[in-house]
């Protein structure tokens, strides 16, 4: 932690340079990031491209997490290896193969070609939680609505849902983190109109080491601070629905 820590006095530096001791204190790298065009659209791009593939992750990984808690076959193993393997495959690696797969199809250079990129590098933290919501589940509650007439839809929506949504929330939250942090598919995929916050900072630093980097570096800590104890506040939450349970 001790690196992050020394991050946050250099953001409040009033000085032009990282440097120790602090020749005063400022909040003009903050401003500068606030009023800033190109920093502002860098983070109109990562929200926009971090909550449509954590939409889509939520959806792909949350069918395919039922899917795989309900279908037994010796295959069983190698699909979830197969779904799981962008969390193991090292990121250059899924980088350059996406590249090369999407140039053709025109996916790169776009929002498009980032936003499903991304999709595949988050699912794996979606199937990972609802998963693992699901070891507790009793599935002849949902065979017992649908003996009493509900149709799939609704069985899903009024059974299965509730009960699965700490997971699906929780893996909502990893996926935006995965896909907020990201800047390597981002280096190989997008053109300069998706640039994103971390690609922004990975140019600064090697271009001209900027005061303002710190200042996002301790906005986007403080992000994950608060996702973190939103997962936490999920788990516990989950914990105390399994206890009355």
């Amino acid at each position: 932690m001790a690196p992050i820590l020394a991050i946050v006095p250099l953001s409040f530096s009033s000085g032009a340079y990282l440097t120790y001791p602090l020749p005063g204190l400022s909040l003009r790298w903050y401003e500068d990031f606030l009023t800033s065009p190109r920093w502002m659209m860098s983070l109109k791009n990562s929200v926009i491209i971090g909550v449509s593939s954590t939409i889509l992750s939520m959806i792909l990984g949350t069918l395919a997490a039922l899917g795989l808690a309900q279908w037994k076959s010796r295959w069983k193993s190698l699909v979830l290896a197969v779904v799981l393997s962008p969390m193991v495959v090292p990121v250059v690696i899924t980088a350059v193969g996406v590249y090369f797969f999407f140039a053709p199809l025109g996916l790169t250079g776009n929002y498009a070609g980032l936003i499903l990129a991304h999709t595949a590098l988050s699912t794996p933290f979606v199937v990972i939680t609802v998963s693992a919501t699901l070891q507790g589940f009793d599935m002849t509650l949902a065979r017992a609505a649908a003996s009493l007439g509900a149709p799939p839809l609704l069985a899903f929506r009024k059974v299965i849902l509730p009960l699965i949504l700490p997971g699906m929330a929780s893996g909502a939250l990893f996926a935006f983190a995965t896909s907020f942090d990201e800047v390597v598919t981002v280096l190989f995929l997008a053109g300069p109109e998706q640039r994103t916050l971390p690609r922004e900072m990975f140019s600064g630093i090697r271009e001209n080491i900027s005061p303002t980097i710190t200042a996002v570096a301790v906005i986007l800590t403080v992000i994950s601070v608060i996702l973190l104890s939103v997962v936490e506040a999920l788990r516990r939450r989950n914990e105390r629905l399994k206890g009355a349970a």
